[in-house]
């Protein structure tokens, strides 16, 4: 059986720093006209000359020497840290970005939904751009008419069909992508993390329509920060690391070696962290765990709380936002702490300080979980750290009496009451209107 997918040596490099102008005719011949008179070099190099600004610590690679095959019905699952090569492997393989070096072989119909609004011309309603989709991948105009009212009713998008796509919320444009890859029936199906932005019902549709397309001999190539989901969807994996494959097999093997990566990675210090994104503006270079029954990574289930997150900046900034994410270690988000969340600004923050969040009862129960650091400045991403910390939580008294559930408890506790009604009590009615 021939591989639907198939990558032999894969490698993409980019030029770091920015890109020179676009010069006019007269530039170029200039400068042909100019390099007459130069002397040639003697030293025999075949390097680059010293005056280049660009030379080999001009470049990264994101990808390097990647190689897999994919047979047809496969679900696959593409894992990794921030930065690991995962989206430009699936830029290279849907054709948006040609590789340095090496190559793919794709045989069937591709459909690919890789960032929010890819593949949409924001000047054209949700109706064109059906068509639209439609005739990239190859379909004609009667087989979109077959499948128009389903790509609709699954999006929920009618209200909005004959709408400009430009005026669509980050939400609806995947809804609408997503519908249009599904259900045109591409041979392949390349999904990134864009379905993060869908709310948990609409997560649920793609994810049995997803099912559905291995079921019907389709290829399904995932990528996802959502281990349970990954796991849920694929049979296999490969896990991507520094634009290498560090691993690959059985989606739970490759799991379990991922989770083990991140445990011995986070001995790194915050401040060395590599594997962030932003703008630099500020830094994140210290996460600490204060309060009662508290220690540098471990806290305790209803204990107060405070999480200290230390940060350097090149100078005072305004209109910062900072927010941590609690995940399980499958990737599942469990809750965010936010300043703006709460109603609290930072309109001005110093070049050095500490951000302190205080919780006044943790409300995890026992186990492990992962916090993920963000920061925006003037409404731009400064800086990013995934799964920056594991923090352990270990039981507690969180209600006070000394109970808390058994068995699978959860991962929050909820503060409650509860109350009985004597017999005959009228229940609340809501008023009319």
């Amino acid at each position: 059986m021939e591989s639907a997918v198939r990558a032999q040596d894969i490698g993409k490099r980019y030029r770091l720093g920015e890109i020179e102008p676009y010069g006019t005719l007269r530039d170029v011949i200039v400068r042909a006209f100019s390099r007459r008179g130069e002397t040639p070099s003697t030293t025999g190099s075949t390097g680059p000359a010293e005056s280049s600004p660009w030379n080999a610590s001009s470049y990264i690679w994101a990808l390097r020497k990647v190689s897999f095959a994919i047979e047809p019905g496969q679900a696959v699952g593409l894992i990794g840290p921030n930065g690991a090569g995962k989206t430009t492997l699936l830029k290279v393989l849907s054709r948006i970005t040609e590789p340095t070096e090496g190559h793919a072989e794709i045989r069937g119909r591709l459909g690919a939904l890789l960032e929010v609004g890819t593949g949409f011309h924001p000047e054209l309603t949700g109706r064109e751009n059906v068509y639209f989709n439609g005739s990239i991948l190859g379909m004609r105009r009667t087989e979109v008419d077959n499948r128009f009212e389903e790509i609709v009713d699954f999006a929920g998008t009618r209200e909005f069909i004959d709408t400009p796509v430009k005026r669509y919320s980050s939400g609806m444009r995947v809804r609408l992508g997503f519908s249009i890859a599904a259900h045109l029936e591409p041979d392949i199906l390349l999904v990134d993390e864009v379905l993060a932005v869908g709310d948990i019902a609409f997560q649920r549709k793609c994810l049995g329509k997803m099912e559905d397309a291995t079921g019907e001999g389709r290829t399904v190539i995932f990528v996802s920060h959502n281990l349970a989901m990954v796991q849920g969807l694929c049979d296999m994996a490969y896990l991507l690391d520094g634009g290498r494959i560090a691993a690959k097999g059985d989606v739970g093997d490759v799991v379990a070696e991922y989770l083990s990566s991140v445990e011995r990675g986070q001995g790194q210090s915050l401040a060395t962290r590599t594997d962030r994104g932003g703008t630099g503006q500020l830094r994140f270079v210290r996460f600490g765990v204060a309060g009662a029954f508290t220690s540098a990574d471990r806290a305790q289930c209803g204990a107060p709380t405070s999480f200290e997150l230390s940060y350097e900046a090149a100078k005072p900034l305004r209109n910062v936002e900072v927010n941590l994410s609690f995940h399980t270690p499958f990737g599942v988000r469990v809750f965010t702490l936010g300043n703006r969340l709460v109603g609290r600004e930072f309109r001005e923050v110093p070049q050095r300080g500490t951000f302190v969040c205080h919780v006044e009862r943790l409300p995890l129960m026992a186990g492990t979980y992962h916090v993920s650091l963000h920061c925006k400045v003037n409404g731009t991403v400064a800086d990013y750290v995934d799964r920056a910390i594991t923090l352990h939580v270990v039981g507690g008294d969180y209600y006070g009496t000394g109970q808390l559930p058994r068995g699978n408890p959860g991962l929050v506790a909820v503060p409650h009451e509860w109350e009985v009604d004597a017999n005959g009590r009228e229940s609340p009615r809501t008023p009319e209107t």
